[in-house]
């Protein structure tokens, strides 16, 4: 549906967009995550046509949309842009959702039919003679939601919808996005600083960072396979250590690493110098002495001593000196079962499987 070529922007002489290559597929859902200031709403704004590029070239559905020929306003008509701060009109809701069709002049008992049907979507319709600015925050945001449906975009852009919302709020725009998309095959593009939402959301997602899209994946890919240090941080990796390989046995590495030798699965060779990244939820803790029956199936066991715990939610964030830190994720509940404090010996337990390794390159 959209493909994406070397795009890039420039506002005087800073460029903020470089060489941008993309592909949206229709129907799915595609998240753009990454820092404050990375690009995404730049790039979101590109894609609606509110800009155009400074070079590069962008195809909607095989139409050049830089081309003479080509007609913005009739390209438009086939997509819809929510922002994160929603915009209503001091009307009814029902009206707020009839303006952009009122604009285009349908008509009157269609237009009643598309708000009811886009106010039902997204669960206002109860609301529909309620006056839009005495609403919450997250219903004035499902009221632009459904000023953008009722048009029957063929594709929604959404900038950090759920940006200002609690929780609740937050959860039910949610739910509305997966709804849409799965009712009306809508293709969606969101873009969020929300790992979480990216993640829960997206059939794909691209990672935004400086100017440039530097990964493209499934959320498995994204979280557990980052392809640089700086990416793997982002999502929530602390633990990246530098080692070697000493020997693969087809496909079953053994790697030093800060004195230790760590087991994972991965074909480089040995003596390639390699970066492993392994994320806190796949390490577990277990007392010296202890008789775990999960341990059979675990190829690490790294002796070490916690060294900190702080609170993270429902969980603890504890680092664990191995030789090197590792930081490990648990519940509150099984800290409390394992009696665990700062200074506690413990072994880190890391299956081979959940390391994943990339050769480090200079």
């Amino acid at each position: 549906m959209i493909r994406l070529a070397r795009i890039t922007k420039s506002f005087g002489k800073s460029e903020v967009l470089h060489g941008i290559d993309l592909k949206i597929r229709p129907g799915e859902i595609f998240t753009l995550i990454g820092p404050s200031g990375s690009g995404k709403s730049t790039l979101l704004r590109i894609l609606d046509l509110l800009d155009a590029p400074s070079d590069g070239t962008y195809h909607f559905d095989g139409t050049d949309t830089q081309d003479p020929a080509a007609d913005p306003l009739i390209l438009r008509r086939r997509m819809a842009m929510v922002f994160q701060k929603p915009a209503v009109l001091n009307t009814s809701v029902e009206e707020n959702v009839a303006f952009g069709l009122k604009f285009r002049g349908v008509d009157p008992k269609v237009i009643h039919e598309r708000v009811s049907a886009a106010l039902d979507q997204v669960g206002l319709l109860h609301l529909a003679a309620r006056r839009a600015t005495s609403l919450s925050g997250g219903e004035m945001q499902r009221v632009a939601i459904a000023r953008a449906l009722v048009t029957g975009p063929e594709i929604l852009f959404l900038d950090e919808p759920t940006a200002n919302l609690d929780p609740v709020s937050s959860d039910t725009i949610e739910s509305v996005i997966l709804k849409v998309n799965r009712e009306s095959k809508t293709t969606i593009v969101l873009a969020t600083h929300d790992m979480a939402q990216g993640q829960r959301l997206a059939d794909r997602i691209g990672v935004m960072m400086d100017g440039r899209l530097v990964q493209v994946g499934t959320g498995r890919d994204i979280f557990s396979r980052p392809t640089t240090p700086t990416i793997a941080r982002f999502v929530g990796i602390d633990t990246i250590l530098s080692g070697t390989v000493t020997r693969n046995e087809g496909g079953h590495a053994f790697i030093a690493v800060c004195g230790l030798t760590i087991e994972a699965i991965t074909p480089l060779s040995s003596g390639t110098r390699v970066k492993i990244y392994l994320r806190p939820e796949e390490v577990s803790l277990s007392l010296p002495g202890g008789n775990d029956p999960v341990r059979s199936s675990v190829r690490n066991h790294l002796p070490g001593r916690i060294t900190g715990m702080v609170p993270f939610g429902p969980f603890e964030r504890i680092s664990v000196n191995c030789g090197c830190t590792i930081t490990v994720l648990l519940t509150r509940l099984s800290c409390e079962d394992l009696h665990l404090s700062s200074g506690t010996e413990v072994i880190a337990e890391i299956k081979a499987s959940a390391i994943h390794v990339t050769a480090d390159v200079p």
